[in-house]
């Protein structure tokens, strides 16, 4: 964590990732700013770094496209693109042309700054040598735009379903922080017989009403460790949610579109298939379709035929491998690598809307039968209470 001075007399606290305080200063000087204080933290604390966000990747790649088809140098294309990203990445390009302009090639220059996905490492350095950056450029802005929509299906799901949830929490702490321990001890102050039910509902809500502040430094150590250890957590929960059919198969969808997409773009440039399978393997997150490529891939190495070893890979659908097979007899695999990516997206638009109308009404009833209990637990010893007052 940092506090700097900026270029126009501002100060900027921010947190980076840097092996030491001088490795900080040497990249804050890079946008101008002058460190101040640092303090370290804990690295997982800190963003992730290691890559250019994927918004910024589809910019980057249009801008390059549109300037060099229209025979813009490298370098000053380069010069364009600073301007057209956001400021957190336009450090990373200014470097990455200072590189090319001291001669190095492009796709080295991508590696060097450490930024850019194996991906476009790979396909820049095709199209170096078949001498096609712009429409090498022009195949990334596309991948990425679909990976962009992709994600956003994605985001898309979980934003109503984190909505209900986050009410919920918010409802269900209200009621028994404030309105349940009052309840509790009118209820108990007038000799009213309990359940045991009631009595864990109010026993707790008292508590927690009465400890507040330390339930309240609780629940910020929950939400630290929660942002300490949100991979390994997102890791098991996604590792729960493939267990689901309906989820399974979106994931799948999912994986599939990205992979395609990606072979897509490297088979169009020039990188042979199994350099080409080796990277966009890597893409997929679902174990049995990473597992069944990753074998694809050996036994082709080996000498195996592809349309025979297509046909293993049973994670994918039939639909889909028939039309690989098809693609590879012809010799046309880029199109088809093409078709499929295209295909696979908008099935994950579809699957996306059929989950998500399936999880609104599933979480309107979880709410209402997580609300619904507490109230219960009220209700119930406020009508006998009523029912044995004399009349």
């Amino acid at each position: 964590m940092f506090l700097a001075a900026k270029p126009s007399g501002g100060r900027t606290l921010g947190i980076r990732r840097a092996l030491n305080a001088r490795a900080l200063r040497d990249h804050l000087k890079a946008e101008r700013k002058v460190l101040l204080s640092s303090w370290a933290v804990p690295g997982s604390a800190a963003p992730e770094t290691g890559s250019i966000k994927l918004k910024d990747r589809a910019e980057f790649h249009m801008q390059m496209s549109q300037l060099l088809s229209r025979g813009v140098p490298l370098v000053e294309a380069l010069d364009v693109c600073i301007t057209s990203v956001s400021d957190s990445v336009r450090p990373t390009i200014a470097r990455l042309k200072d590189l090319v302009a001291a001669g190095s090639g492009f796709g080295d220059a991508c590696q060097q700054v450490g930024c850019f996905d194996p991906v476009t490492i790979s396909v820049y350095r095709a199209a170096e040598r078949s001498g096609d950056l712009a429409g090498a450029a022009r195949q990334l802005s596309q991948t990425a735009r679909r990976e962009l929509a992709v994600v956003g299906k994605a985001a898309t799901l979980l934003i109503y379903p984190a909505i209900v949830v986050i009410i919920s929490i918010f409802v269900v702490a209200a009621m028994m922080l404030f309105i349940v321990p009052r309840i509790a001890e009118y209820l108990i102050k007038s000799n009213v017989p309990l359940s045991l039910y009631s009595q864990v509902i109010f026993g707790t809500s008292i508590f927690l009403s009465k400890h507040l502040l330390w339930v309240a430094v609780g629940v910020m150590v929950l939400i630290a460790l929660v942002v300490i250890l949100r991979k390994e957590l997102m890791r098991l929960g996604l590792r729960l949610i493939r267990m689901l059919p309906i989820v399974r198969g979106l994931l799948v969808a999912q994986d599939s579109a990205r992979f395609f997409t990606v072979m897509a773009a490297m088979s169009r440039t020039g990188v042979n298939l199994a350099d080409a399978l080796a990277v966009a393997t890597a893409v997929v997150n679902e174990p049995t379709l990473r597992s069944q490529l990753t074998r694809m891939r050996t036994k082709l190495i080996e000498g195996g035929v592809l349309r025979q070893l297509i046909e293993d890979v049973t994670a994918l659908p039939v639909g889909s491998r028939r039309l690989l097979i098809a693609g590879e007899r012809s010799g046309d695999l880029s199109t088809t690598f093409d078709t499929l990516a295209a295909d696979l997206t908008e099935e994950v638009d579809r699957k996306s809307q059929r989950l998500l109308a399936l999880l609104e009404p599933l979480l309107i009833v979880a709410m209402f039968f997580v609300i619904a209990a507490l109230l219960l637990s009220i209700m119930i010893p406020l009508l006998q209470a009523s029912q044995s007052r004399p009349v």
